[in-house]
């Protein structure tokens, strides 16, 4: 039995699951992840503590197989996106926080970019918009704000990198500056069509060429870890970002198959094939896993806030001791009593794109209880979920089933709603860790584990399907009264909002 090891890090953790190689998990550890927020808007991480942790749950979870490093095959790694590293190439020590995804810091910046007419080259060429979500700004920023930087940057000094370059940097000892078509796909600065990065961009955002990752597949041994860290080398043989890992890992290989993982946001990306549809609707377009030498690419939508909506209820407001809690809590009312919850803490993503909007509440009474507020979070997940449904039909992707996959699936009264919403089954598999079975069956794949992606198929099954309950008269309903109350939430802090009776800013569903 061969065995492969997964390191999955993400926003909110760093974990490490050892699988078989029918897909079964045999050992898996885990490290919370501290969040660092020095001022309103921006979000950081310590890229020091990101390598320390994933290092550590890495070996607990191989000890915790009852294993050796000479019996795992090869190490896929799937990593949060577009959250951005600057380090020295001799000696690795990082510059700065890693600014995370979420962080919301160059806001101003893209908007400049914007008002010059930049946008359409950058649509074009990236499939991305401009938005501070992506890396471009974010490296931008480092370079100009860190003593001397641009200049040690242009000499050749420093390196730039997503989650999964810092990670290959430091299990190879710095002999390996890499990267994915799926994560250079999130930086707007690699052309998806001609698979390169891309000098007009570079001059753009005035990145130097010589702080970027080489870029390879997804699904290929790239090198192999310091023989010391886990007591023999172990290839490096799959390299992709969390989302395209857990559509991959979901056996969505094919066009018109979509997932969408609930988790710190919501992301939800539907295979298109070996060409890039136009971008419409809000949406981007994006580099899927990439397993042979033929690209492929996926329609996606971004919700920054999801899950984080329920923490927010647990450490923010205090109305709940756990996050398991709010499904019980929710359930004790049939309905929100009128109330509707909008989460843009970070903004609104897809298909709206709005770096103003800020989170609101409306429609609440005096009868209005904690159980509503918790029932109306939940409805916000689902909500914002089926304006990335809603666009994606409206550029002409029929959905048939949405799979589905991260920690608030295990929410029934969620999935439910989802499915109400949608007017499509919602479908939990049987493997809940999409995202590490991905990056383990495209590290796999390189490393012969496995012969192909459709030998993978058999290892997906369903856990749960949850069937459309509600008259699709009455979800058209409720989305409508949804859309109202993010009119209020669009453009708050910078011009007031459209409940207020001023124009919205953002652009809209659809369009």
């Amino acid at each position: 039995m061969r065995h492969v090891l997964a390191l999955d890090q993400g926003t909110t953790s760093s974990r490490a699951i050892v699988f078989d190689e029918e897909g079964r998990i045999c050992g898996l550890a885990q490290k919370e992840l501290p969040q660092i927020y020095p001022r309103p808007g921006w979000v950081e991480h310590d890229p020091l503590v990101i390598w320390r942790d994933q290092l550590e749950a890495a070996r607990q979870a191989i000890a915790n197989a009852r294993l050796r490093a000479l019996d795992i095959a090869a190490i896929g790694i799937t990593n949060q996106r577009e959250t951005t590293v600057l380090w020295e190439r001799d000696g690795g020590r990082p510059l700065a926080n890693a600014i995370v995804w979420q962080d919301r810091r160059t806001g101003e910046a893209c908007a400049r970019l914007r008002s010059g007419g930049l946008e359409p080259q950058v649509r074009s060429r990236t499939g991305l918009l401009l938005d501070p979500y992506f890396s471009a700004t974010k490296l931008a920023w480092l370079l100009d704000t860190l003593p001397g930087a641009r200049q040690r940057a242009w000499r050749g000094e420093l390196a730039f990198g997503t989650i999964d370059t810092w990670l290959a940097w430091n299990l190879s000892g710095g002999r390996l500056h890499v990267t994915d078509a799926t994560n250079a796909s999130r930086t707007l600065l690699y052309d998806i069509h001609r698979g390169a990065w891309d000098e007009s961009l570079l001059a753009m955002f005035d990145i130097p060429r010589e702080v970027l990752p080489q870029v390879r597949r997804s699904s290929e041994v790239v090198g192999e870890t310091q023989p010391e860290l886990f007591g023999a080398a172990i290839p490096i043989a799959g390299m992709a970002g969390d989302q395209q890992a857990a559509l991959f890992g979901q056996a969505c290989h094919d066009p018109g198959m979509a997932k969408n993982t609930y988790g710190t946001g919501c992301f939800l990306l539907m295979h298109t094939g070996e060409r890039a549809p136009p971008p419409a609707g809000g949406l981007i377009v994006t580099r899927a896993a990439q397993v042979s030498e033929r690209p492929e690419y996926a329609l996606e939508g971004s919700v920054f806030i999801a899950g984080a909506a329920v923490q927010w209820l647990r450490d923010g407001l205090g109305l709940i001791g756990s996050a398991a809690e709010v499904e019980d809590l929710a359930a004790t009312v049939p309905d929100t009593g009128g109330a509707c919850f909008v989460p843009a803490f970070a903004g609104l993503g897809a298909p709206y794109w709005d770096a103003e909007a800020r989170g609101t509440l409306v429609g609440l009474t005096r009868g209005t209880t904690r159980a509503h507020l918790a029932r109306a979070t939940l409805e916000a997940i689902a909500f914002q979920s089926a304006d990335l449904i809603a666009a994606m039909s409206g550029a002409g992707a029929a959905l048939s089933e949405l799979r589905v996959d991260g920690g608030a699936t295990a929410n029934a009264l969620l999935m439910q709603f989802q499915a109400d919403v949608l007017g499509v089954p919602v479908v939990r598999p049987r493997i809940m860790e999409t995202t590490a079975l991905g990056a383990t069956y495209l590290g796999g794949l390189a490393a012969g584990v496995w012969s192909s992606p459709a030998a993978l198929r058999e290892h997906w099954a369903v856990e749960r399907r949850f069937e459309p309950r509600m008259e699709k008269e009455a979800a058209q309903a409720r989305l409508a009264e949804w859309r109202r109350a993010v009119a209020c939430a669009q453009g708050w802090s910078a011009a007031g909002s459209a409940c207020g009776g001023q124009a919205s800013r953002q652009r809209p569903l659809g369009g």
